[in-house]
């Protein structure tokens, strides 16, 4: 699974670790994360981020 990084804050997320403080599991590609979604460390949407 590709990992994609945030353009404002360099924060990377990783399909294998997910976000499990905000519920997302392991294993949970970038495009199935909910529309509101946002950034754990800047709060930037979605659209912040590119492929890694």
């Amino acid at each position: 699974m590709e990992r994609w990084i945030c353009t404002i804050c360099q924060y990377v997320y990783d399909p294998a670790a997910g976000d499990p403080d905000r519920g997302i599991a392991p294993g949970t590609p970038f495009e199935s994360l909910p529309d509101d979604w946002a950034c754990p460390l800047c709060g930037a949407g979605k659209d912040a981020f590119e492929k890694e």
